[in-house]
């Protein structure tokens, strides 16, 4: 891939997070019962993860693992979400997006394959054997942890409580997390300049 086909960092915010944005304003915006206002947000963010998906091949003649595998689950639950008339299914999503990436890596793990690095994306010029190894483990159970979390949420609460979970929890959870990894990267041969790539893209 030459450089002009590489994603730029505006290119790679717009497509990580522009979806979750239009969910999460359509949903405020939409007037109605909260069965109406998330059938009208799943339609929208179907479309703004097509429109991601197109938009990331049109740029770059590629579309990242997590995209893809992110943009396929949006279309399917969100289909059956719209179908059903039932927001279980969009609530769902979440769970397997987290299980699939949660059992990508810990395959990696127990095959020795640095399917982390396939998954970001980010060379992480200088992390040692050890480090992907670390960042991988801890990767897994936080995942293993966030699909856990979902269902107790979806299943517990209210529509708009976990709408807003997904904004106000979910997303700063994972940033936190995300972070927190830092030091032990750099322990393990990250250079400083590379540690904001170390935050991955939302589900």
């Amino acid at each position: 891939m030459t450089d002009a086909r590489k994603s730029s960092p505006g290119l790679r915010l717009a497509l990580d997070y522009g979806p979750l944005i239009v969910f999460f304003a359509v949903n405020f915006l939409t007037p109605g019962p909260a069965i109406a206002r998330i059938i009208a947000a799943t339609g929208a963010f179907m479309a703004a993860m097509v429109a991601a998906l197109i938009l990331s091949w049109w740029k770059t003649r590629h579309i990242p693992p997590m995209l893809l595998v992110s943009g396929a689950l949006v279309i399917v639950f969100g289909g059956l979400t719209i179908w059903f008339q039932d927001e279980r299914f969009i609530k769902m999503k979440p769970t397997f997006v987290y299980g699939i990436f949660a059992a990508t890596l810990g395959i990696g793990l127990a095959t020795g394959r640095p399917l982390l690095q396939m998954l970001l994306e980010s060379a992480y010029p200088g992390l040692t054997g050890e480090g992907w190894r670390k960042l991988t483990r801890n990767w897994a159970l936080f995942f293993v942890f966030m699909a856990a979390l979902n269902e107790v949420v979806w299943r517990t609460t209210s529509t708009d409580f976990w709408v807003g979970f997904k904004l106000w929890g979910a997303i700063p959870l994972t940033l936190i997390f995300a972070i927190a990894n830092v030091p032990m990267l750099m322990r393990h041969g990250l250079q400083a300049g590379d540690a904001a790539a170390t935050i991955p893209p939302q589900e």
